[in-house]
């Protein structure tokens, strides 16, 4: 055995016994210090206006909504409306919902586990770990989780017609090299150029995940993240339909005006997979993200790489990693997480840089450009707090849904 391997083999063993323990180890992946934080007080969460944003959410046509906030003060939560529009069930912060793409941030943190054991390197050919796989050699390990690769997205054409392309992949269960396929058959651009952000880089990462592990990505989820965070209510689930136990339902709001909304609560998310298919709930999130910005899921060098970011837009207040948005605050605030679209539902998971405050938010709707910006209110009210009286009715929003994870009508 190589020293080198002895340390990485020790570092590992330090880490699993930390996490066993449910505390964030104090050596081997010791969060760093954050200078996104370091210049800056630390207001306090403005609950009124994070339940102003759930409401205005609802006002864009989410039948209902919630958030949970972490901070060194303990954890508040909201909600408004209803998890259920045929029983009237009220909205519950401990129902499990559909997270969408925040299950990116899931899978890229896998990957970069990959990476710190030696199994996988970032700058290296996808076709080393895959031959054949991909038309072009230029296209890296790196490019996936950063959205360069300049693989198209095939779920622009899948989901065109909003309603009819989710009812005609709503029980169908694809292979990943069928997505794929379908990315290939439409333009790409050159590797490693711009940001584009694309699905089928990520289903890419499933297949390198399998690959290298010689198992399913639920077994790599389940047991180097879910376990040892001890997410009681996070689980990939593909392909079957269900979400189990205390659920919120969906609600995906067609294409043509006035249109009743369809339940999309049952769906298999294969057309997602390693991008989009875990089912979590808002404590779970926060304690991921916590996790994840304090050190406990990947080493120094690799969550500094995570969170190495690039812009994304010429706004200058949005920006992505690896498999991570950065989102620059009105205050000056920095947050680190991910946003989820999948059929009936938005989601929002963000924690500051260094893991004391985390904010998950969730609307069940989908499709409704209007409610996913009313719910990226919730994270100026929560981690810049109040703002001056004068300033109150013009308060600023900069995660306007630019970016979103499938196509939608606005």
């Amino acid at each position: 055995m190589t020293l080198s391997t002895h340390r990485r083999l020790a570092a590992s063993a330090t880490l699993i016994a930390a996490l066993a323990g449910g505390l964030a180890p104090t050596n081997a992946f010791a969060a760093p210090s954050s200078p996104d934080t370091a210049h800056t007080t630390t207001p306090a969460p403005d609950m009124e206006g994070v339940a102003g944003a759930l409401k205005a959410a609802m006002g864009q046509g989410a039948p209902g909504a919630m958030a949970r906030f972490t901070g060194p003060d303990g954890v508040e939560a909201r909600t408004a409306g209803v998890r259920d529009r045929v029983s009237g069930a009220p909205m519950d912060t401990g129902a499990r919902f559909r997270i969408g793409s925040v299950t990116k941030t899931f899978s890229s943190v896998v990957l970069l586990q990959l990476v710190d054991e030696g199994r996988l390197e970032l700058d290296a050919p996808v076709n080393r770990y895959l031959p054949g796989v991909l038309p072009d050699d230029r296209i890296t390990v790196r490019h996936l989780p950063t959205h360069r690769s300049g693989l198209a997205d095939y779920t622009e054409a899948m989901f065109a017609r909003t309603v009819p392309g989710f009812e005609s992949v709503r029980n169908r269960v694809f292979s990943r090299q069928e997505l794929l396929d379908l990315s290939l058959r439409e333009p790409r651009a050159a590797p490693g150029v711009a940001y584009k952000y694309s699905n089928a880089n990520f289903v890419l990462v499933g297949m390198l995940v399998e690959r290298v592990t010689g198992k399913p990505v639920a077994h790599a989820y389940e047991h180097r993240v879910i376990r040892p965070l001890r997410l009681r209510n996070t689980s990939y689930v593909h392909p079957d339909t269900r979400v189990e136990g205390l659920h919120v339902r969906g609600y995906l709001h067609p294409d043509e005006a006035g249109a009743a909304l369809v339940d999309s609560t049952e769906q298999t998310v294969s057309w997602a997979q390693a991008a989009g298919a875990v089912i979590s709930d808002p404590a779970d999130l926060n304690t991921f993200m916590t996790a994840l910005m304090r050190g406990r899921l990947l080493s120094p060098r690799m969550l500094d790489a995570m969170i190495t970011v690039t812009p994304t837009d010429t706004t200058n207040t949005r920006f992505y990693g690896l498999g991570l948005r950065r989102y620059d605050l009105s205050c000056g605030a920095r947050v680190y997480g991910h946003t989820g679209t999948v059929q009936g539902y938005y989601t929002y998971a963000f924690a500051t840089r260094d893991g004391r405050r985390s904010l998950s938010a969730m609307a069940n709707t989908s499709n409704r450009g209007a409610a996913n910006t009313a719910l990226g209110g919730t994270l100026e009210a929560a981690f810049c707090g109040k703002k001056p009286a004068a300033a109150r009715g013009a308060r600023s929003v900069p995660v306007l849904p630019a970016e979103t994870d499938l196509p939608e009508r606005r």
